[in-house]
């Protein structure tokens, strides 16, 4: 049996929901081993709401990842499928409703390459991506102007949390409409990409829309913040690598940065908002 990491236990998520399945889940691992012949390879990794075991089929190095059964594990194998392994990670075998999934292993995280490296190889891989989406796909000029709606009475709730000329710009350059039918990530930032070997870098745990690949550019420029002493030339570069416009791609880091800031106030946020800030601050006219 696994035993699993304090700090995987300790994470918010689990405050309301999931304490059933979380004591269930050393014996639900050890269930889906026996069905899928697999051997336990190393020590258990997590990230918030998953685990993902090393493990061993037939001399093959895989990662059996398990998270809580629902729509979420439904979506995200159809994602796996739909980009099937073009940048992504691949999908073995899936059993849904265990909240199991069966992939190829990966290694080394992006984060722990320099940062100039890092966003440039996040441009890539939103290029890389952009395979044809299906027709049924959330489209993100649906998801904005939805969104839109919401912005202003959540910042009134807020207490005005910031100059409301930074909210107007936002709704003014909000992406709308799209032309685009592209495969987009809907979340997407260095956490989730990871040395690879049947290419440099892979992509995990995606979440599948379809329209503007631009559509997390702000998630990527914001998750490293930290690491950027000026914001503008990690923009520029990431706009470069992707082959993107860049007053497109300005608009969408505004709205969505914006749109990620109340949010985060909403949800009793600290530091992410202090960043949105930051990153808002350097783009707006």
């Amino acid at each position: 049996m696994i035993e699993l990491p304090e700090t995987f236990l300790q994470m918010p998520g689990w405050w309301t929901q999931g304490q059933a399945w979380l004591e269930s889940l050393p014996q639900a691992v050890d269930a889906q081993c026996r069905r899928w012949n697999l051997a336990i390879d190393g020590p258990v990794a997590h990230g918030s709401n998953a685990i993902v075991v090393p493990v061993t089929r037939d001399g093959m190095e895989l990662a059996l990842r398990m998270s809580l059964p629902g729509d979420e594990v439904t979506k995200q194998v159809r994602a796996l499928k739909w980009w099937d392994g073009r940048g992504m990670v691949l999908l073995l075998d899936d059993d849904a409703e265990a909240g199991a999934m069966l992939l190829e292993r990966l290694s080394t995280p992006l984060t722990t390459r320099p940062i100039d490296e890092a966003i440039a190889v996040l441009g890539q891989m939103m290029r890389r991506l952009a395979v044809p989406g299906p027709d049924d796909a959330p489209s993100t000029a649906d998801i904005v102007t939805t969104r839109s709606a919401e912005l202003e009475p959540q910042w009134e709730r807020l207490g005005r949390p910031f100059d409301v000329a930074i909210l107007r710009e936002a709704l003014d350059v909000a992406p709308t409409e799209t032309t685009s039918t592209a495969a987009v990530n809907g979340d997407f930032h260095s956490g989730q990409v990871l040395a690879g070997h049947r290419e440099p870098w892979l992509t995990v745990d995606p979440v599948l829309y379809r329209g503007d690949i631009e559509f997390d550019l702000g998630r990527v420029l914001w998750w490293d913040l930290d690491k950027m002493t000026e914001i503008v030339p990690y923009f520029d570069l990431a706009v470069r690598e992707a082959g993107l416009d860049r007053d497109r791609a300005r608009d969408w880091v505004i709205w969505r940065t914006v749109d990620y800031w109340l949010w985060g106030l909403n949800s009793g946020l600290t530091e992410d908002p202090v960043r949105c800030a930051r990153l808002v601050n350097a783009l707006c006219r």
